[in-house]
C-alpha cells in the first residue's frame, strides 16, 4: 500500500491520530491541555518504517493543532524536526 493511499484518523478521546496498515497501526501520540498541545510519541511498526507514515502523521497532526490555534510543543524528537 502507498502511503498517499493511506487515511490518517484521529482518535480524539483517545490523544492519537493513527495510520491501520492491516494488523499494524501506525501512530502519533498527544496531551492535550486548555490552549496547547504537546505531540509525545510517533510509532512506526518495524517493518512500515521507512515508508514516510510518521512524516505523514506529523504533518496531520500539526496542521490540526494550527486549525484548533493550539500553541504547540513536542516532547517528541521526530515531531522536533517539523517546528
Amino acid at each position: 500500500m502507498n502511503v498517499d493511499d493511506t487515511e490518517v484518523v484521529h482518535l480524539l478521546d483517545e490523544h492519537q491520530f493513527v495510520i491501520d496498515m492491516g494488523q499494524a497501526r501506525a501512530s502519533l501520540s498527544y496531551d492535550l491541555f486548555d490552549d496547547r498541545i504537546n505531540f509525545t510519541h510517533t510509532f512506526v511498526p518495524t517493518g512500515l518504517r521507512g515508508q514516510g507514515l510518521a512524516e505523514k502523521l506529523v504533518r496531520h497532526g500539526l496542521s490540526w493543532a494550527r486549525s484548533e490555534r493550539l500553541a504547540i510543543e513536542t516532547s517528541c524528537w521526530y515531531v522536533q524536526k517539523f517546528l
